[in-house]
């Protein structure tokens, strides 16, 4: 009799441990949480923000001190990962008048690094994130995941005062610190002709891709850089 109270307290100990370990293990990619919508997109866009541009507006520094405050010395942050419609308009705050719950803090932790604000990360979910179908954990995931693989060239980051490059020049050397990337795959942005952000290219595996027609191109001549301070 003993020996079988010893089985069933195995067998029953065995079944606790994979209930508990199966809620605690993170939904999988593509799984989706409260407030997420798969909406319509065919790939997405990483968004890397040039900081010294960022921290040049008014009021910049209040909101983002990790970013901003003096002898920071950040260069480009992840502004967001987009999901990008190849023809016509992007999805954008999907939840509608619904907004989705907030990202749980364990995960604003693993993002923070590469974001540096937790009402950034809270806005992109909100208006990027909820769109792609996946669930917290796995977006901001996916945002690690493309950041870690974007190399940023030197020839940027080490730039020691004010400089003028034409968008063509700083895609070149993005292309080149990214070899196995196509060299369609990144784009620069610069409203007021200044660098605001780097745009780079991924398909729904996170694998590098050409960027779309529909995602804006910077056509004129030569953009205002700003140093790292």
């Amino acid at each position: 009799m003993a020996k079988y109270r010893a089985l069933f307290a195995f067998f029953a100990f065995v079944f606790i441990a994979g209930f508990f370990t199966a809620e605690l293990r993170p939904q999988s990619r593509g799984s989706r949480s409260e407030g997420a919508v798969s909406a319509s997109f065919d790939y997405y866009v990483l968004s890397l923000s040039w900081a010294p541009e960022f921290c040049a507006q008014v009021n910049a520094a209040a909101g983002n001190p990790q970013e901003c405050a003096p002898g920071a010395h950040a260069g480009f942050i992840v502004h967001g990962l987009w999901p990008e419609a190849a023809t016509g308009r992007s999805p954008e705050s999907c939840g509608g008048k619904t907004k989705p719950k907030p990202v749980p803090k364990s995960v604003v932790n693993v993002v923070l690094r590469d974001m540096l604000s937790p009402g950034l990360i809270q806005h992109e979910w909100e208006t990027h994130g909820a769109c792609s179908g996946l669930n917290p954990f796995d977006y901001f995931s996916a945002i690690v995941q493309v950041r870690a693989a974007v190399q940023i060239p030197v020839q940027i980051t080490s730039i020691e005062d004010e400089t003028r490059e034409s968008p063509g020049q700083i895609e070149t050397q993005f292309a080149e610190a990214n070899p196995t990337f196509p060299r369609t795959a990144f784009r620069t942005a610069c409203p007021r002709g200044e660098l605001q952000e780097e745009r780079i290219c991924f398909d729904k595996n996170l694998k590098p891709r050409a960027c779309g027609s529909s995602l804006s191109e910077c056509n004129i001549e030569a953009v205002r850089i700003r140093p790292r301070s």
